[in-house]
């Protein structure tokens, strides 16, 4: 449940986050008396900076006498107190011009690189899904002992391979036999529709059996899954121009690895295709660890009033929501107007 602040206390927090935002420095009592608009003595502000302290809404780094926002302050900010401002009509038709409709590949290159322009951080767009393809053929093959290469060979000519590593060892015929199985019973469907048959008769195999068909039909849904699923980002080196983030060499590592791994990624971009309008993700929110000092901004588009992906933008936690969240917001909804035209 959100605490309730008093309207000084907002007005207080309001004006400190976005003077932080604007100065990048910590936010001192004097400063917001000034700013606030409030007829309130540093004294009183000081008070006031307390209390909000305590709630968790703002922090006091140990070199200076000034507060900063904490995501906690960031986050009732965003849900109470932000007023979003439209994006200038002029704007909206530079950015229609951007996004004109066209191979859907190259729209969705456009959108990424559109909202890493207008807002110097990463923008990142979730391709839509292309159909799971039909399983055309399975092979296992012993590499060693307890090591099997599964290869799978889709309807469209696709080939995927992954190791599977089980409990205990299989002889080259029980391989033969498990392959066999597989191909006479479900070639032609995908690995969806083959987890929903095969989960009764798996019953009916030999108990050693099971172990190696989940596991094949585990690894290779994920392995079909990783290629359907493609995303685009662009402008992940503005985020070395952001002191916030390219301050902590470990943490900057760990997001640009974030970003080549791109299941986890995709996941929590995926989250937005299930809500409705912006998301905003701050800190720790996310669940991913090299986020913890970013935000990530998203908002699902449609191809014909279906939701098929999310554009998104991932900059630091000190960031400008009112105008990043418009730009998102406006960016899904072109796309999905270019991606829909007949």
């Amino acid at each position: 449940m959100k605490p309730m602040l008093d309207q000084r206390s907002q007005i207080l927090l309001k004006t400190l986050i976005e003077r932080y935002v604007a100065e990048g420095q910590p936010v001192g009592s004097r400063a917001l008396s000034k700013h606030s608009g409030l007829e309130l003595s540093p004294a009183t502000v000081r008070n006031v900076m307390s209390d909000l302290e305590e709630l968790g809404f703002i922090a006091s780094p140990h070199t200076s006498a000034g507060r900063v926002p904490t995501p906690r302050g960031y986050r009732f900010f965003v849900d109470s107190l932000l007023t979003v401002r439209p994006l200038p009509e002029q704007q909206i038709h530079e950015l229609e011009g951007h996004l004109q409709p066209d191979q859907p590949q190259r729209l969705i290159s456009s959108a990424s690189q559109l909202l890493s322009e207008l807002t110097r951080f990463a923008g990142v767009v979730v391709a839509p899904r292309r159909i799971m393809p039909k399983i055309r053929q399975i092979e296992f093959l012993g590499l060693s002992e307890k090591r099997i290469l599964l290869i799978i060979v889709t309807s469209e000519g696709d080939v995927q391979n992954r190791i599977l590593f089980t409990q205990r060892a299989y002889t080259p015929a029980e391989l033969v036999s498990a392959a066999n199985y597989l191909n006479q019973h479900f070639a032609g469907l995908d690995f969806a529709e083959i987890r929903g048959r095969v989960h009764e008769e798996l019953r009916q195999l030999r108990a050693d059996m099971t172990e190696l068909m989940t596991a094949a039909l585990e690894a290779g849904d994920a392995a079909v899954a990783e290629t359907s699923t493609q995303y685009v980002i662009s402008g992940e080196k503005n985020l070395l121009e952001v002191e916030d983030i390219s301050s902590n060499m470990n943490r900057l590592r760990e997001l640009f690895a974030l970003f080549e791994q791109r299941t986890s990624l995709v996941q929590l971009l995926d989250l937005s295709n299930r809500a409705e309008g912006v998301q905003v993700f701050i800190g720790g929110e996310s669940g991913l660890a090299p986020l913890d000092e970013c935000s990530v901004i998203t908002a699902p588009y449609e191809i014909n009033g279906r939701i098929v992906g999310s554009v998104g933008v991932i900059g630091p936690t000190r960031m400008a929501y009112d105008r990043v969240i418009p730009i998102v917001d406006i960016t899904a909804k072109l796309l999905s107007s270019a991606l829909s035209a007949p």
